[in-house]
Formats: C-alpha cells, structure tokens, sequence
C-alpha cells in the first residue's frame, strides 16, 4: 500500500507540474508530497525527477516509469469502476449516433429490450450516416461499420458484414452475362455515396485483389434506396449482408460472380473513453455484444 500511495503521489506531481499543486490536488502537504517521491526514488534506486528551485523535470528513467505507472493506475481505476458497475443501477438519458439503414434494421427493435431492462435509462437515438464526432456532438456511443482508422475513441466489435456484388433475377435475366469482374464496367450499378472507393470497387479474386471502375446510373446516401433500386431491376449493387441479407436468402436478389469477395466491415460500438465509463453505456455495450452475437443477415 506505502508503494501505491508512493505512485499515485509521483503521478499526481508529474500531471500537476508541481510538488505544490500536487500537495492541493491530492489534500496533502508539501512536505509529505515530496518524502512520498524521495521514498518511491529510494525504493527503485534511481532518480526520477529534476528538481531545480524554479522547476522540476522528468529523468529518462522517470518518464519511462510515470508512462507505465499512469497506465496501471488507469487500469486500476477502470478494474474498481467496472466492479462497482456490476452492482450500479444505470440512470439518466444515453445519447447514441448510428447509421440509418443499420438503425432501422436491427438496432429500432432492440431499444424496447433495453429499456424494459434499466427503467431508469432515457435513450435519444439519432440516425445518421454521416460520422460525428462524439465528443464535439455530445454523444455517449456512436455505433461504426467500418474498418476503425487509429483514434482516440474506444471500440468494442459487435459484429462484422460481408459486401456482396448482386443484382435481381430480373435484371441478371436481361442483361448480358457476368463471366469476369471486369464485365462490371459495362454495367449499370447503384452506388452508395458514402462508399469510402468511390466508382471504384474492390475485389479479392482467385488471382489476388482486382479494382474495378463502375458507372452510376442512380447514386444514393441511403442503403435502403440503393436496395430497393436493384430488387426493380436497375442494376448492379454493392451491399453490406445486413441490408441485403434477407432478400439474397429469399432469392429477391443473386450474388453476382461469388468467387470474388468484396470486403468485410466491423460492426463497432465507440465511445470517448474507457475511463470513468458510465454504468449505462457499459450496459448497452453488452447488450448490445448479446443481441449481435450471432447475427442474422449473415
């Protein structure tokens, strides 16, 4: 316990620039601040601080150690919180951005389960395929079908959802015959707007990664719009499994040339941080985990 209260005290001198400002956060006196450092440096045997009567700075040793030492008192505060979470009772509204297709699908009829769960939790869900951010937007959870670029947010992996290249019965009846990827060029396709490709899709083939660069006869933001499209007949469209599905499963609509994989996204709930987590978000991220884990639009 001495050597805790030792760490805590020489992180608290490192964030707070100052054995004086450190003593105010912590409750402390100046002198017990600095007998706490010069004992931690006794113990390890090494200096760990410069101090000058003007300021102070870190050792090599010292920044080295402040790294690992702030890190295991963030994991020991989440350990304390997520121990004191399982008994807590989540209150208060939750703030949640998702997409609009995914919203609608299959994240509309789990917030009734939810709520029935925690009476106390009020939920404001907004759809959304644009990307917010969370933080500058105020919201609690975002939920991202993507493949996550490097941030500072926290992620969790719900789920993930196949691309897939099809068309209606209709349409492939019609028109002339898918024999190679690139035959996709000669094609009417529906494209999504928000395809990070833009006209050019992206293809693992039997001999490796193929592109291919498409002509949009109707361009939407919306999934939805784009399926509803190719079950008319009007084209080629590529499409995540958890919109399309039910309708491949069906027969509505035929995988076009499945020896070419498009790309698999993950499924994310994102939220700022992992620290001082809410008891409501923690219990909707693995409610959320549960309802997905076996999902089924694949």
């Amino acid at each position: 316990m001495d050597q805790l209260r030792q760490i805590e005290t020489f992180v608290a001198v490192v964030q707070n620039g100052s054995f004086v400002k450190a003593a105010e956060k912590l409750g402390d006196s100046k002198a017990a601040v600095s007998r706490l450092v010069l004992e931690l440096e006794a113990r390890l045997d090494t200096r760990l601080l410069n101090r000058t009567t003007r300021k102070q700075s870190l050792t090599e040793s010292g920044a080295d150690y402040f790294e690992r030492c702030r890190k295991i008192l963030d994991d020991l505060a989440e350990a304390n919180l997520a121990a004191s979470a399982s008994t807590a009772r989540p209150v208060g509204r939750l703030r949640i951005n998702a997409p609009v297709s995914f919203g609608n699908l299959h994240l509309a009829p789990l917030w009734g389960g939810f709520l029935q769960r925690h009476p106390d939790v009020t939920l404001d869900v907004t759809l959304s395929d644009r990307q917010v951010d969370l933080v500058e937007d105020g919201y609690d959870l975002a939920i991202r079908i993507a493949r996550l670029p490097n941030s500072s947010l926290i992620s969790r992996q719900l789920a993930s959802t196949r691309l897939v290249l099809c068309a209606s019965p209709a349409y492939l009846k019609r028109q002339a015959r898918l024999r190679t990827i690139e035959d996709i060029a000669a094609h009417p396709v529906i494209a999504y707007s928000y395809w990070s490709g833009g006209d050019s899709w992206a293809f693992e083939g039997p001999e490796g990664p193929v592109e291919v660069l498409t002509q949009a006869r109707l361009r939407s933001n919306s999934g939805d719009t784009c399926l509803a499209a190719a079950l008319a007949g009007q084209g080629l469209i590529l499409q995540p499994t958890f919109i399309v599905g039910a309708d491949l499963k069906a027969g509505r609509l035929v995988e076009v040339l499945p020896h070419y994989r498009a790309p698999t996204l993950d499924i994310h709930a994102v939220y700022p941080s992992r620290q001082h987590l809410s008891v409501k978000v923690r219990r909707m991220v693995e409610y959320l985990a549960a309802a997905f884990k076996k999902p089924d639009w694949e």
